[in-house]
């Protein structure tokens, strides 16, 4: 029986995964908070890597010593009831809810929309949704080849227009950060505005997500015993960590540097764009094209064959993995057609309720052997983590939704029980309260 992979075999690994978690998403917020932070960047960036890198990172070695299955398979250490909720949940979300859609509509909204007038946008983004869609249902319907497809070929090509862009950039820069402005959201609270940014990426809930990916890919490699799977893991999330955190560091720094050129942007999408074009003219534009479609169609290939395989799996009387590839490719295509924005302002409050619930659960998958995997801890942390994650979720609802009487009765309580709830980490202590009670309660009444 295989022990361990050769270092090709485990930087191809790395590579896959790599790919999957890099998405435009990815390219557009770190870039958008070096504008916004502007000199503060230095702090703001370590709170936004912590949890667009580190908790990804940890998700992704939880799942390998965990020695789990996959998401259902952990979470069913709390109970079934919650595991299938939390489970379908964070599938959709990092899914044909939203993530999968955004991949679409981002590709669009940085290479073509500028392009087409107004009044054909519509037309033109369901066209090119709809050809997008199918090259990654195409790719998703042989998840066998996923290592080759996104491993070997398609994330190389990503890091080779990624890195033509960075190395432009830093050898001749638009300022310097030093002599940036801050805008108001990080000029007290650069670090905890930076961490919950780094929510946007949907990366910690989609480790929990891949990490299915991994350990198949991992079985197919020749790895069976689970201590040679859980390393196996590790390895392949120390290339994750060393690429991601290259190149959001470089992506914040060239926003921040880019002030020097421009004013603020809306998104960084658009401020992609216009670094872009200062440093390449029309060129510049097709590298940034075809920069970002390369990057969220690997990404878009891994969320649908992580979809399918888990709905495949976890209701084996439903439907086979092909028909629910189909179903979440479908799906995406028709909400990739209300557009980006829409997309992006109804996944905050969903991002608000799981990635706490994430958190906690990649935390407890770690140190669950010191209390004897204990379900009693599982429960308890999570319920009092569930509960501040509802108001994180409600104070974040867009469109003035939570500005309606009861919403904002119930925030005001919130408001004033929580610490850090006004940082959108008001879900910290409740969580450590609910772990030290459950830690109490396994001593007390031991299975």
């Amino acid at each position: 029986m295989k022990r361990t992979l050769s270092l090709s075999q485990n930087i191809l690994v790395g590579s896959m995964l790599f790919g999957m978690f890099f998405g435009a998403g990815n390219l557009i917020f770190p870039v958008h908070l070096g504008q916004e932070a502007g000199s503060n960047i230095f702090l703001a960036n370590i709170g936004f890597m912590l949890t667009a890198i580190g908790l990804p990172f940890l998700g992704i070695v939880a799942m390998g010593i965990s020695r789990s299955e996959g998401l259902f398979d952990l979470a069913s250490r709390i109970n079934k009831p919650y595991a299938h909720f939390v489970t379908v949940l964070l599938y959709l979300t990092i899914g044909p809810a939203f993530a999968i859609p955004r991949t679409a509509a981002v590709s669009y909204e940085i290479g073509l929309s500028s392009h087409v007038d107004a009044s054909m946008q519509t037309i033109y983004l369901a066209i090119f949704s709809l050809i997008f869609f199918v090259l990654a249902l195409a790719f998703a319907l042989k998840p066998g080849k996923i290592l080759t497809w996104i491993g070997k070929i398609l994330n190389p090509l990503f890091l080779v227009f990624i890195a033509i862009l960075m190395i432009t950039a830093l050898i001749n820069p638009m300022g310097s950060p030093d002599a940036m402005p801050v805008q108001e959201a990080y000029q007290q609270e650069a670090f905890f505005k930076g961490f919950t940014e780094g929510y946007n990426t949907m990366d910690a809930l989609a480790s929990l997500a891949f990490g299915i990916i991994v350990i198949h890919t991992l079985h197919n490699l020749g790895l069976k015993n689970p201590k040679d799977v859980a390393y196996g893991t590790l390895k392949a999330g120390i290339v994750v960590l060393i690429l991601m955190g290259i190149i959001y560091s470089f992506l914040a720094y060239i926003g921040a540097c880019s002030l020097g050129q421009f004013t603020l942007s809306a998104n960084g999408g658009i401020a992609l764009a216009q670094i872009s074009t200062y440093y390449f003219g029309s060129f510049g534009h097709i590298l940034l094209a075809l920069t970002v479609t390369i990057a969220c169609l690997k990404t878009s290939i891994g969320l649908i064959t992580a979809c399918s395989t888990t709905f495949s799996e976890l209701y084996p009387n439903s439907f086979s993995y092909r028909t629910y590839a189909f179903i979440f490719t479908i799906v995406s295509f028709l909400i990739a057609n209300v557009g980006l924005t829409s997309i992006i302002f109804l996944a905050i409050p969903i991002l608000m309720l799981l990635y706490p619930l994430a958190i906690t659960l990649i935390i407890l998958a770690f140190i669950s052997a010191i209390f004897g995997y204990h379900r009693y801890v599982y429960s308890v942390t999570t319920l009092f983590t569930l509960f501040a994650a509802i108001g994180d979720m409600l104070n974040s609802l867009p469109f003035g939704l939570n500005n309606t009487a009861t919403i904002s009765a119930i925030i005001e309580v919130y408001k004033n029980t929580l610490p850090f709830f006004d940082m959108g980490m008001g879900w910290i202590v409740p969580s450590i309260i609910g772990l030290v009670i459950g830690v109490i309660i396994s001593f007390i009444k031991k299975d």
